[in-house]
This record gives C-alpha cells, structure tokens and sequence, in this order.
C-alpha cells in the first residue's frame, strides 16, 4: 500500500502584480484532481480595513500593520484537513516565519516576474486597493525564498496553465 500525500498548504507569494490570485486560484483547481477539498484563499480578503485603507491612500504597511494579517494568513492556511493554496506577498522571511507560526508545514511558490512588467500588470488592475506607487516599497522589501525554507521559485510568464504545470513539477520534488 503506498502513503497518501497529505493535502499541500501552499503560499504563493510575490511582490503586487506578480499574480499570485490569478496563479493561486488555477493551482488550486489543478490540485482539486488529487485533494478535492482544497480551498483557494486571497489574504487579500484577510487585511483589516484599516490597512486596505492606508494602501488605497498610497501609505505602505509597516511591520504593526502586518502582524495581526500574517497571523490571520497561517491560522487560514492551517485551518481545516484538506489542504489551503493563499495568495499572500509574503515578502520578508519574517512574514513568512509569522505563516510557518500559524501554519509549520506551509510551503511556499515565490512568483518571479521582470519588474517592468510589474508596473505594467499594477496599472491594469483598475478599482484595485494597493497603487502603483507602492510597488518600489514591496521591491525593496523582497526577501526571495532562502535555500532552507520550504518551497519553489517558479518564473510567472507565458500562459497560467504553463505556470502552475512548472510550480507542481517544482514542488512534487519536495513532496
């Protein structure tokens, strides 16, 4: 008899405009065919008013901002027994030592995207909370996946499909 895999909790993370929803939510649907169970949350829906609104205002998050979210992310991640994909920045590895708190067996895919395309993904999200502007404070803030944390980088160009077809085949290396 062989072992199950037990159902992946997943952070796909990324400075804004990386596409970690529009990855996040196709992963999870890929992965519906081996757990079915598994739920696609956007952490964006887990910031407190308060900080939606400092973003919409083009005020950057500071640390205290953050601490009371990241917790809210890894007990989202945590919850239940069929597994989670969150779309999260995480961008510093104390953010996501924060998720690894809540949620130890989190693994994490960092989506890397040149940064003139950044900027060009930002402006074509109309109606979206976190402007433009902020995007040189998530870059300066980027801390990529260390060597000794769980998880893959996987470069975020070409059609989605391709992308998470690239993310599971980095991450079954570690499964």
């Amino acid at each position: 008899m062989t072992a199950v895999a037990a159902p992946p909790r997943l952070v796909v993370m990324g400075p804004s405009g990386a596409g970690k929803s529009l990855v996040g939510a196709a992963l999870a649907e890929r992965l519906r065919h081996a757990f079915p169970g598994i739920a696609f949350i956007d952490a964006d829906d887990l910031h407190p008013a308060a900080n939606v609104e400092k973003m919409r205002a083009g005020v950057p998050l500071v640390d205290d901002d953050r601490w009371p979210w990241l917790r809210l992310v890894g007990e989202a991640l945590a919850a239940g027994d069929d597994g989670r994909v969150v779309a999260c920045s995480a961008l510093r590895r104390a953010y996501r030592d924060a998720i690894r708190a809540a949620c130890p067996d989190a693994a994490f895919v960092e989506l890397v995207v040149p940064v003139e395309d950044l900027g060009d993904r930002i402006a074509d999200r109309p109606g979206h909370f976190m402007p433009p502007t902020l995007l040189a404070s998530q870059l300066e803030a980027l801390e990529p996946l260390a060597d000794d944390e769980a998880g893959v980088m996987v470069e975020n160009v070409g059609p989605v499909d391709e992308v998470v077809t690239r993310a599971i085949a980095a991450l079954r290396t570690g499964w």
